[in-house]
């Protein structure tokens, strides 16, 4: 029996756990939260940090783990690259991790490689008075080069509001590093690929929907995207190139895409399977690829299966949170009972204070639908949308 390391024991990794289980596979996980949700799924618990390379590796080494593999998370990729290198397992090598996973190293290797990007300039911590006023024209973007899920993320118009949005972005990443991009105008979309021996191959391509300024938190993901094919010709190129400039070699990848109307230009780049459950449940749901299962094989040295088997519509709405202190809750029940509504989950509960939508983790609930078409399914899922109410005082 095959033994998988799963980095990680949080919901997010929890599709994993169960897929791994279903594969008939002897599972470990390894978490710092002693309590994570994911951990009475596993054959094997570790306590230990998933940012922790040495402990990772320690605990893969005592699991004697054929494979170690996280979903949609950005933290441990440089722990899983330094056990999988010192055991000489599938996986990214440690300079990729890096690529992957720090913006401005990521975009330095775009730059480097030829891939469209937009004007960018990395402020380290510290050193912000190196702004470059002539390398821009406001408005622009800046977030920390550490970190995911909208955090951090701040549109600024003009050059009085630069260093309150420096701050701001600065104090939400590990290293206080701060990239500065243009801002970019034009559809939004992510390419959900599968690396298989050095060749990148696109699964699918999701239109995305977002808060718009100042903080983009995504609200929404519709697949397949209804850009134009000559569009997606490119926007699919593009995303290959950006997996190879960062050294994706075998795996899963994640790029986020802007159609600009000079062209479409990557914004970045994530070396796993995209989060918000656009790749555990919008792409299974749309093409019939298990991209959790194919990522799990990649990790343990299998080639997958990544022929798409339908064509439907598949989307997801985020439950937008009101201010203020949840008084009640209702509609998930009849929410569940729409045709073609395939997930309902509700991430709150009465007496939770909510304040603003400043990034992902702030969302508290979504519906995932699918249909014949993206619009059957984008129409289901905004009307079980607007059956959950929850009320605040």
């Amino acid at each position: 029996m095959k033994r998988i390391l799963i980095v990680g024991a949080s919901d997010f990794q929890l599709p994993a756990i169960i897929k791994a289980k279903e594969m008939g596979l002897y599972v470990g996980v390894a978490d710092f939260n002693s309590n994570a949700v994911g951990i009475p799924y596993a054959d094997e618990f570790f306590n230990v940090s998933t940012i922790d390379a040495e402990g990772i590796y320690q605990a893969a080494k005592e699991f004697v783990a054929d494979g170690i593999v996280t979903l949609c998370t950005d933290m441990p990729m440089r722990a899983i690259a330094y056990a999988c290198e010192k055991l000489g397992l599938k996986g990214l090598d440690i300079d990729s991790a890096v690529r992957a996973t720090d913006k401005g190293v990521m975009i330095d290797a775009f730059a480097k490689n030829g891939v469209e990007h937009p004007v960018y300039q990395v402020l380290p911590s510290g050193n912000f008075e190196k702004f470059d006023q002539n390398a821009f024209s406001f408005p622009l973007i800046t977030k920390p080069t550490d970190n995911s899920g909208s955090r951090g993320i701040m549109k600024v118009n003009s050059l009085d509001e630069l260093e309150n949005a420096l701050a701001y972005s600065s104090n939400d990443g590990r290293s206080g590093d701060v990239i500065v991009q243009e801002f970019m105008q034009g559809p939004e979309v992510s390419v959900e690929l599968m690396v298989i021996d050095g060749v990148p191959n696109v699964l699918q391509v999701t239109d995305k929907l977002t808060t718009g300024a100042p903080h983009f938190v995504e609200i929404g993901h519709s697949q397949p995207s209804k850009i134009s094919e000559n569009d997606l010709v490119k926007i699919r190129d593009l995303a290959k190139r950006a997996a190879l400039a960062v050294g994706i070699v075998d795996g899963a990848g994640h790029a986020e895409i802007i159609l600009t109307k000079d062209g479409p230009k990557v914004v970045e780049i994530g070396a796993r399977m995209g989060g918000g459950c656009i790749t555990t449940h919008l792409v299974p749901l749309s093409t019939g690829i298990d991209m959790t299962k194919a990522t799990i094989q990649v990790a343990l040295g299998e080639k997958p299966n990544i022929d798409s088997t339908c064509k439907f519509g598949s989307a997801i709405r985020f439950i937008i949170p009101p201010k203020g202190k949840i008084i009640s809750i209702s509609g998930k029940e009849y929410a569940e009972t729409i045709p073609g509504i395939k997930l309902v989950d509700i991430q709150c509960e009465v007496g939770q204070i909510l304040g603003e939508l400043e990034n992902g983790t702030k969302r508290i609930g979504y519906v995932i639908a699918q249909g014949e078409t993206v619009e059957e399914a984008v129409t289901i899922c905004e009307k079980a949308q607007a059956q959950i109410i929850i009320e605040t005082e």
